[in-house]
């Protein structure tokens, strides 16, 4: 499993442990990235997704997936969450 978040695309980071004395060693800034099934009120059904616990909380601040979907610039938005983002607009629009 990439370490990349499904819907923000929130990947690793490089930075340096800085020690006492100055010195620095490479180090990686890994996201916490957590399999959850989100609930999708238009869908129907629970969305399996690889997601940044970072992400789910916006996801819980914006009132459930498919309010933080359809907030959400498509820009920001990586191709599996534009992917359920047209879905759930799909389904709202009636077709």
């Amino acid at each position: 499993m990439a370490r990349v978040c499904a819907l923000t695309g929130k990947k690793v980071q490089y930075g340096h442990n800085v020690s006492h004395s100055h010195r620095t060693t490479n180090r990686r800034f890994e996201p916490n990235i957590q399999k959850v099934r989100l609930h999708s009120e238009a869908l129907g059904q629970r969305v399996p997704l690889a997601i940044a616990t970072r992400t789910l909380r916006s996801i819980q601040k914006k009132g459930g997936l498919d309010g933080y979907l359809l907030g959400m610039d498509d820009r920001k938005l990586q191709p599996e969450g534009l992917r359920l983002k047209n879905k759930i607009r799909r389904k709202l629009s009636g077709r």
